[in-house]
């Protein structure tokens, strides 16, 4: 296989970037011009009995594609299994590949992690590739969520991030009280500093109203039917303290406040959400670039789904010395790209030294601080960063309807998100013309600032009528902030 060419953009402080776009596109462009290619199925199926699919081509097998092919389909189902997730992994197509899948997808694997946290923490079974016939493959069986844009009635939203916490008590879509408290829970090995933490901060908004009818939060990390099952929030915990305390938090939660409606979502979900209430705008990618990278999906008709969207896993960079992600241990994934750690990784490039042991968040004031007094260093971290956009928004407009991409985070903050959407989108016109005619790049208002997260979260459950007989609150909200 031939290289995939080089970018006409590439990234000022990191010329070697290999996007994932331009490298996919290389390989289909030669299996479209191969007779011979072989049509393969890829499909996820949950234990819930939910199966996403996904088709493309390989190559026919010969010595001189086997590694391109090889990965090609690794990067492929690693995207797939952090966007859409599943724990059992149908391959319909070559037997030999799916061999060659199995190999990197068990616990010995070069997928170790993905098979630890998406299979047992996340799904709760063994993660396995089974081979099959394309036509075998499961067909696609998506479940509905409508969750979200229920803004009547008095109401609680939290949000809980890496280095804050935000809560808001809002009553029919207006905010009567919001604040953030600053936290640190990622390395906490007592689980009592999480439990303690937020109903610290729903007693906080419970105080501003006559009663609580509903309450909604979005947090990071992964979340099913309000269970906790992965989230980097809570790592320095043990298992045993996770299994234990965390997993069923927001259930018991749920009791401690009677039973009223409470629904948990992952952050990027909520941040999606939001963005398209407040822009009146559907088909929108929120990527949130704070501490690590969080992501979220809303659909074409309004509604968010029931996908993982963790791209802070998923592959943007191809090349073989991609940075490694300290968690995962992976090379190329979205954190590294689109955060904090990316801005310290970038710094020392564009000749900004700082202390190694510095928090990544206060690197991140130094290099806004040198942004506000137009720093061409620091400008380059922003520009490298806006370079890196573009080409992830080229790679992720094949796995999702787009019409709108809403940037959120610290790192967006201040001149230096101007500068990111400012090279994004020189990218998108420059390497994706077509994309560039109809997605968006957006950065929130000040109205999305200060309340959007906190409606949104906030309007996730749905009150439900009251007994026959009883007075139903009229609702006021109408389901946009916009």
């Amino acid at each position: 296989m031939t290289h995939a060419r080089h970018p006409c953009c590439p990234p000022v402080l990191d010329p070697e970037f290999l996007p994932a776009a331009l490298w996919a596109a290389e390989y289909e462009a030669q299996c479209a011009a191969n007779a011979a290619a072989a049509e393969l199925v890829i499909g996820l199926e949950r234990p819930d009995g939910t199966v996403f699919q996904h088709r493309t081509r390989v190559l026919p097998d010969h010595p001189a594609t086997a590694a391109a092919t090889g990965k090609y389909l690794e990067r492929l189902v690693k995207f797939l299994l952090w966007q859409k997730g599943g724990a059992t992994i149908y391959f319909g197509g070559p037997p030999a590949l799916a061999r060659g899948l199995a190999a990197a997808y068990r616990e010995t694997g070069a997928r170790a992690f993905d098979v630890e946290t998406i299979g047992r923490r996340l799904f709760g079974k063994p993660l396995t590739v089974v081979a099959c016939a394309p036509g075998d493959v499961p067909p696609a069986r998506e479940r509905a969520l409508r969750l979200g844009r229920h803004l009547e009635g008095c109401r609680i939203g939290f949000d809980l991030g890496g280095s804050d916490r935000k809560s808001a008590a809002v009553i029919d879509g207006r905010v009567v009280f919001s604040e953030e408290v600053r936290w640190d829970p990622y390395f906490q090995k007592d689980p009592s500093y999480h439990e303690q933490g937020i109903r610290d901060s729903l007693r906080r908004a419970a105080a501003h109203l006559p009663r609580v009818e509903a309450i909604g939060g979005s947090a990071a990390g992964c979340y099913l039917d309000n269970e906790v099952r992965l989230g980097s929030l809570y790592r320095g915990l043990s298992p045993e303290d996770f299994e234990r305390r965390i997993r069923g938090l927001f259930l018991r939660l749920k009791a401690e406040w009677g039973g009223v409606p409470l629904e948990i979502v992952n952050d990027g979900e909520v941040a999606a959400l939001a963005g398209s209430m407040t822009l009146n705008a559907n088909a929108l990618l929120g990527i949130s670039m704070g501490t690590s990278m969080a992501a979220g999906y809303c659909r074409a008709d309004g509604y968010i789904t029931t996908w993982l969207n963790e791209l802070a896993f998923a592959p943007v960079d191809f090349r073989e010395d991609a940075p490694v992600d300290e968690w995962s241990g992976d090379r190329g994934c979205g954190a590294q790209y689109s955060s904090q750690q990316a801005v310290a990784r970038l710094a020392p490039r564009a000749g900004i030294e700082l202390p190694s042991d510095l928090p990544l968040a206060e690197q991140l004031v130094e290099v806004q601080r040198l942004m506000e007094r137009e720093d061409p260093r620091a400008r380059r971290v922003y520009e490298t960063i806006g370079g890196y956009l573009g080409y992830a928004i080229g790679w992720y407009a094949r796995f999702y309807d787009l019409r709108h991409v809403l940037l959120l985070g610290r790192v967006t903050s201040g001149a230096g998100g101007a500068v990111i959407v400012e090279q994004a989108q020189r990218v998108l016109a420059a390497e994706f013309p077509a994309l560039a005619e109809r997605v968006r790049v957006h950065l929130p208002d000040e109205t999305f600032k200060r309340h959007g997260q906190a409606i949104a979260a906030a309007s996730l459950p749905e009150i439900p009528p009251p007994p026959a007989g009883t007075d139903k609150p009229t609702p006021t909200g109408s389901g946009s902030l916009g």
